[in-house]
């Protein structure tokens, strides 16, 4: 199942990935959000609020894995994007090298 979850997390683009990794991100922020408001607002048993304790645990860890996640697709967005310019950059190098400076001549 890993396998094909990577073939087809390799057809996606990293900026949908992005993007999609960021609204789980919210998702679980809201709830994590309101899990909390409900702590505060709302008189609980030990046993309701110990559950909803661990609720909030499970929640903040989501966030924390979903961050990392968001910073290592970041950085690799970011390695993209430089390849990119570096190549823009050797094709306007040959362009103006052996073209541009053919037709002056």
């Amino acid at each position: 199942m890993t396998k094909s979850k990577d073939k087809k997390r390799e057809k996606i683009s990293i900026a949908t990935e992005i993007d999609r990794v960021e609204e789980r991100r919210s998702r679980c922020q809201d709830n994590f959000e309101r899990a909390e408001f409900r702590q505060r607002r709302e008189r609980l048993s030990d046993r309701e609020r110990q559950e909803l304790d661990d609720e909030m645990a499970i929640m903040r860890e989501r966030v924390q894995k979903l961050d990392k996640e968001l910073e290592t697709l970041r950085r690799e967005n970011r390695r993209n994007m430089m390849l990119s310019v570096a190549l823009l950059a050797v094709s306007a190098f040959f362009y103006y090298t052996f073209i541009y400076s053919e037709e002056e001549i």
